[in-house]
């Protein structure tokens, strides 16, 4: 009774449709640094009715309806840019636009060459650093700003340390006393929580050139040989004998 119950009422419910399953869509691919992707319209991609047109010397066509402008730049085997679409109509320049787009890359390539990074190195001190550590510290300063980067220096003060900021500011004003020769200071000391900070930049000018050698003047002394080391008595030195004086005649006097 109970089984066949239990058919009656499972009779009675309407059958589960099967739904098929879809599979999911693979997700979109963002444009990457590998896919190119520009905005710009040319040839056909252009809308617009009618276009003020520039040639491919530069010279103002005026206004042409866009089968018109097609049909210029394809006589001249070139293409046809949209170069100002906001522009009431949208001017379009007759140019090759492979050409085009290989002049912009080269031109984006030599921005970034110029564009410089600039690094800044931080070295860290103490209120109460040691002599020896202060001078290592400072050899990596010396070095940084040889190499062209900007150095920040920073004061770090512990405790009750930051109710006296002058040790801080005894630390830097002797840094920036030692590297005045070379470097210039960027940023001024300023407090910044329980840290003093101070940013020194190389000097654009460039450094003192070193000295050349001075010449050997004629007229100082010249130094002694060396000493013979094989037993034999050393040469005399060299004195310079003054050339002999002539002697004076006296003219016989005429009698009187």
């Amino acid at each position: 009774m109970v089984r066949a119950g239990c058919a009656r009422a499972d009779a009675s419910l309407p059958a589960r449709s099967r739904v098929p399953r879809v599979p999911a869509s693979s997700p979109r691919r963002k444009a990457g640094p590998d896919i190119a992707v520009t905005d710009t319209r040319i040839n056909d991609q252009i809308r617009s009715r009618e276009v003020r047109l520039i040639g491919s010397d530069g010279a103002q066509l005026g206004i042409k309806a866009l089968p018109q402008a097609l049909q210029i730049a394809r006589e001249q085997q070139l293409d046809l840019v949209e170069v100002a679409p906001m522009a009431a109509p949208p001017v379009c320049r007759i140019m090759d636009f492979k050409k085009y787009q290989y002049d912009e890359q080269q031109k984006r390539k030599e921005s970034r060459k110029r564009a410089t990074n600039i690094i800044i190195k931080e070295m860290k001190f103490r209120p109460k650093i040691d002599q020896h550590d202060y001078a290592t510290k400072m050899k990596h300063v010396e070095r940084f700003l040889s190499e062209g980067f900007k150095v920040k220096l920073t004061i770090m003060f512990r405790g009750r340390e930051v109710a006296h900021p002058e040790l801080g500011m005894k630390i830097l004003e002797k840094v920036s006393e030692q590297v005045r020769d070379y470097a210039v200071i960027e940023a001024s000391p300023k407090l910044d929580g329980r840290n003093m900070t101070m940013v020194v930049a190389p000097s654009r000018k460039p450094g003192g050139k070193p000295t050349k050698a001075a010449p050997l003047r004629t007229d100082e002394p010249r130094p002694a040989p060396p000493a013979a080391t094989n037993g034999e008595s050393p040469a005399p030195p060299a004195v310079a004998v003054a050339p002999p004086e002539a002697p004076v005649v006296e003219s016989p006097t005429p009698p009187a």
